[in-house]
Formats: C-alpha cells, sequence, structure tokens
C-alpha cells in the first residue's frame, strides 16, 4: 500500500464496494456489542461512511463508534474509529437509495422507521496481505518470512483530501 492519504482511502473505497458489510458498534466500553451493517459510499466524503438503519437501532442513540471491516477476498483489513449520528439529509437520502435499501424500508424514502446514520471518520488502521509468492509459500510450509515478503500497513488519519 502506498502512503498517500487520499490513494489509501481510495484503495478502501474501492474493497467495501465489492463488499460493504462492515461491523459497527459503539465505543461504549464493551457494553454493547457490534453489528453488521451495509455501507452505503459517497465518493465524494471518504471520510463518511453512512448506513441506513431502524430508528431502534442501538446504533441511532450516536456516539464515538468503531468499525472493522473485511474484504470480500480477505486480503483487506480496516478497523476504524469515529462517531455515529442520525442525520436524515433528505439530499442523502435520496443520493444513497437503492432498490436493496428499500426492501428493507418498505414505506420508502419516508418510512417512519428509517434513520440514515452517518459515521465521520477520525482515524483508519489498515492492513493489506498483497504477500509476495515466496512468503506465501513459506507460510503454507512453515518456512520464516522476511520482512519484504510481508503484506503492509498503514496509520490514516482523518484528513481533507
Amino acid at each position: 500500500m502506498g502512503t498517500d492519504t487520499h490513494t489509501l482511502k481510495q484503495h478502501m473505497w474501492d474493497k467495501l464496494e465489492k463488499g460493504p458489510f462492515i461491523m459497527v458498534g459503539l465505543a461504549d466500553g464493551g457494553t454493547t456489542h457490534s453489528q453488521p451493517l451495509t455501507a452505503q459510499l459517497d465518493r465524494d466524503q471518504v471520510d463518511t461512511i453512512w448506513f441506513f438503519i431502524g430508528k431502534d437501532n442501538r446504533l441511532a442513540a450516536g456516539g464515538s463508534a468503531m468499525a472493522h471491516f473485511v474484504s470480500k477476498g480477505q486480503d483487506f483489513f480496516a478497523s476504524l474509529s469515529g462517531n455515529v449520528a442520525v442525520d436524515n439529509d433528505p439530499a442523502m437520502i435520496e443520493k444513497l437509495w437503492s432498490k436493496p435499501v428499500e426492501a428493507w424500508f418498505p414505506g420508502g424514502k419516508f418510512d417512519p422507521n428509517l434513520a440514515l446514520l452517518r459515521f465521520d471518520i477520525d482515524e483508519a488502521e489498515l492492513w493489506e496481505s498483497d504477500m509476495s509468492l515466496t512468503g506465501k509459500l513459506k507460510m503454507l510450509f512453515g518456512g520464516k518470512i522476511k520482512p519484504d515478503e510481508e503484506g503492509s500497513h498503514a496509520v490514516v488519519p482523518n484528513t481533507i483530501v
């Protein structure tokens, strides 16, 4: 993985588009568990992930949150920290609305239980297992993996890109 913040974030968005499921939970000292949600992405806002939830969802209370993502190919991992809050901006609901979302909310965009959850990312830690073929063979047969045969890791602060 490169070190350019913009490139790292776009790479994460590419992975999320292929498998948009993220475990999200409040950072409340472990009193509630994380739950799987489907990410709604707006490429204009790479520091924000959106989720359609029910108003009765425990995340609707908002606050500090953590999210964890494993790519569809299980070769990319992300741990995200930030804040969640309900933000029922009609323009964003319109922009992110889709047939799969409508399946969960039969009342459509005006369903009385509909809430749009905004997750503003403060920091992300990313890992990619882009291990070399030699490293993969050594791992398979128990050899010692050298640093140049490993995957990559990056910490991404919340910055405007």
